[in-house]
């Protein structure tokens, strides 16, 4: 249903590949600019990391973040840095996501956004997502997500990070 409404919406999809287009590698971004765009954002989600921009649903949100390092901003910054720690590379970053996304989704019987909270990015992200000076202790990269990725989905699960 959603491919429908995204090719329903061709300007939606030129938008997404202006992003791609103008992404700089992660290495060269100190900051992330954020803007509304109610449309790729999913219902129960704040924001998202799309190659070095950051979605949210509320401008009032966007304007924050754009304004001074909040916790949902520093959640989205900690995002650029495992980018960086995966080679220094976007493509390489989603491809590693959207591998243990697809690992965790196995387990969706058993709770929901199984996919999303047993992804060692994210996991790393909500550990560190308060802690407003991580950012300047892995400015090489965030690599606290190796460990999770170690980690059986057990044995994530019962971390409760979240």
């Amino acid at each position: 249903m959603k491919l429908l409404r995204v090719l329903s919406h061709p300007f939606r999809m030129l938008r997404i590949v202006s992003f791609v287009w103008k992404s700089r590698r992660p290495s060269t971004m100190h900051d992330m600019p954020a803007i509304v765009d109610t449309f790729w954002v999913k219902s129960g989600y704040e924001a998202l990391t799309f190659f070095g921009t950051i979605l949210t649903h509320d401008k009032s949100d966007a304007d924050a973040m754009n304004g001074r390092l909040t916790t949902l901003k520093n959640h989205e910054m900690i995002h650029l840095r495992q980018a960086q720690s995966t080679g220094d590379s976007w493509w390489r970053f989603y491809r590693l996501y959207l591998r243990y996304w697809l690992q965790g989704w196995r387990q969706r019987k058993r709770f929901r956004n199984a996919g999303y909270r047993l992804n060692p990015f994210e996991m790393e992200a909500y550990e560190h997502m308060n802690d407003l000076h991580y950012l300047d202790r892995c400015r090489d990269g965030a690599t606290g997500w190796k460990r999770y990725a170690r980690m059986t989905l057990e044995e994530r699960d019962s971390l409760h990070i979240y």
